[in-house]
């Protein structure tokens, strides 16, 4: 038997595969920084022997809380990804499961590596109604796309994957991108005359093919950037801002993923200086909306709000909202199966996150007309 992540994205160390039912597994972090929850593995020559695969360190990983009722996700052709039984005792993570073909590969959620990236957005820089620009490269060298869309009076920004781990966030980038270029979509032809298109699908491209869970290829936390970045450590983010300055921002969406809370939710920029009435309302009529036609959605769980004036600027959805005095607000998808809606056999999944993004792209374009 063989295990291995040599590969785009892929994330494990193997400490011993000799018996198939006590598989010892760690972790590997962030490289230049101590984060770690991350995992992407191939395993060869098991045959359908019964595997119970453990991640020994998985007591000391970045977020605890994101083991519990957590299944693991496996696939035998890295594009139907299905739940597997998993389980936490406090300190391992024992993921068990018979596989009924080879290879097969397992992960902490469906993978999202480079090279699919690239094909995609080949595949998008094709569509008539965008258009394309590399702003950078990061610090490893890969180009940082940009996309512009419509040409509206309002600057409507939405960037993904910042924590590279939260490869929810390209799987929804997937469904956005799909319907605002399909032009027989009159949600997405009406946000286009009303807004300016803003988009970044993947923000850490370094990190996301070295196998990280939350930083780039300096060990840098990219959503912790955003008021001191660098060319020397947050190229990504840095040359973002820069084009944010050109732009202007009336609208701001920054899509993640979080461990432990298992259900979709928005957190507002409430908490910076410039906090008032007006992005309240513009926040609830966004999180309304968004309940109205979304089954995904849910509002009673989230991150508790900042202090007024007590909002981390260091944060890109605190520093947008406070730079550009707009709707900013950050989006979280589960790891987990979402408790709203729940999915037994494939749990929050590519297919739903690609759903979930087209409904956003609906509420989009209904408040553009009283962002400002």
């Amino acid at each position: 038997m063989k295990i291995t992540s040599d590969f785009d994205s892929g994330n494990i160390n193997c400490l011993d595969a000799t018996d198939a039912s006590n598989i010892q597994l760690e972790i590997k972090s962030d490289g230049k920084a101590d984060f770690f929850q991350w995992f992407f593995y191939k395993v060869e020559g098991a045959g359908r022997a019964p595997l119970a695969m453990r991640l020994k360190n998985a007591y000391a990983a970045s977020y605890i809380g994101g083991w519990k009722d957590y299944r693991a996700v496996a696939s035998y052709d890295q594009e139907n990804w299905f739940r597997v039984e998993t389980s936490f005792d406090g300190r391992e993570v024992v993921i068990r499961h018979t596989p009924e073909q080879e290879p097969v590969y397992y992960a902490y959620f469906a993978p999202y590596p480079t090279s699919r990236y690239r094909t995609y957005i080949g595949n998008v820089k094709a569509a008539s109604l965008l258009t394309h620009e590399v702003i950078g490269k990061t610090l490893d060298g890969q180009e940082i796309d940009y996309f512009r869309a419509g040409e509206g009076p309002r600057q409507f920004w939405v960037i993904a994957r910042q924590h590279p781990g939260e490869t929810m966030g390209s799987w929804w980038m997937e469904g956005f991108l799909e319907r605002l270029t399909d032009e027989n979509d009159g949600a997405a032809q009406g946000m286009m005359e009303k807004t300016t298109l803003h988009i970044v699908p993947c923000m850490n491209l370094d990190g996301a093919k070295r196998g990280h869970l939350r930083t780039n290829a300096a060990g840098k936390d990219l959503n912790r950037a955003w008021r001191n970045a660098t060319m020397e450590e947050s190229p990504e983010v840095f040359l973002v801002r820069e084009k944010m300055q050109e732009t202007g921002v009336d609208f701001f969406l920054d899509v993640h993923g979080d461990e432990a809370i298992a259900n979709n939710f928005l957190d507002s920029a409430k908490g910076i200086p410039a906090w008032e009435e007006r992005h309240e309302k513009l926040f609830n009529r966004y999180s309304a909306r968004l309940l109205d036609i979304s089954k995904d959605f849910q509002t009673k769980e989230g991150y508790p709000s900042a202090a007024p004036g007590k909002a981390n600027l260091d944060i890109a959805n605190s520093y947008v909202g406070e730079t550009w005095n707009c709707l900013s607000m950050t989006l979280e998808m589960p790891f987990k199966d979402a408790n709203v809606n729940p999915d037994p056999v494939y749990g929050w999944s590519p297919a739903r996150c690609r759903h979930f993004a087209r409904e956003h792209l609906e509420v989009m374009a209904e408040i553009a007309d009283i962002v400002r």
